[in-house]
């Protein structure tokens, strides 16, 4: 299908709200936890489930939901997860990804890995504009969410706290989306220093938090830590 044909399939309300659903979770999501999300019958969510599977905007599987294993434990329950692949439309047609992967190339070949951090960490600084530091986590969730990093709160064993763009009592900030993923995957040590010289300028380095590399498959790079909380 093409990207156009499924980006529209978001249109409809209900198939978005299940979309945003899964996709804010994290990991594997029941049709019975999507509909009771969304506030529709199970039959209506797996059919836009279904739906947004076969447009390549979810992938499925399926799995026991009890927990159990062996006789008596049920069926498997299909699951839905949000797609690895990325989806975007431009109109007219435009290739921005190629431009950032040849100057990206460039830039490492060159060794000017000091001076592209140094220009995004003053990119940070603009965007975050004439704004103090944020002074907490919650405040950077929201920050981060408003760029599209997708942040969640967790504790420090890594356990969630609360879904996505939630505030919680989590004492890190991860991320469960990274703007630049198709670069990163190809220059990682370039495009990750760059992404964490941003976050330092955007979050500010004369507040409480303190962004450090801590990749993790699947998320972004970068987490952000309150040094009070953290012994620092």
């Amino acid at each position: 299908m093409e990207d156009i044909d499924a980006i529209a399939l978001l249109q409809d309300p209900v198939r978005r709200r299940l979309y945003e659903y899964v996709a804010a979770q994290g990991r594997e999501v029941g049709r019975n936890e999507a509909a009771e999300a969304a506030g529709v019958a199970r039959t209506l969510a797996a059919h836009h489930l279904d739906r947004l599977t076969e447009a390549g905007l979810l992938e499925s599987g399926s799995r026991r939901l009890t927990g159990r294993s062996g006789p008596g434990a049920g069926r498997p329950a299909k699951v839905y997860t949000r797609a690895r692949a990325e989806r975007s439309v431009a109109l007219p047609s435009r290739d921005y990804r190629t431009a950032a992967e040849l100057l990206a190339e460039t830039a490492e070949r060159a060794g000017l890995d000091a001076e592209l951090r140094a220009a995004a960490r003053r990119r940070g600084e603009e965007l975050r504009g004439s704004a103090a530091p944020c002074g907490d986590l919650d405040e950077a969730v929201r920050t981060l969410t408003a760029r599209g990093y997708e942040p969640h709160r967790e504790d420090a064993e890594g356990a969630a706290e609360g879904t996505e763009g939630a505030e919680g009592s989590g004492r890190v900030v991860r991320m469960r989306n990274c703007p630049f993923h198709a670069v990163a995957e190809r220059f990682p040590p370039l495009v990750c220093g760059m992404n964490l010289a941003l976050l330092e300028g955007l979050l500010g380095t004369d507040g409480p938090l303190r962004a450090r590399m801590d990749a993790r498959p699947g998320e972004c790079c970068v987490v952000v830590e309150d040094s009070k909380n953290n012994g620092d």
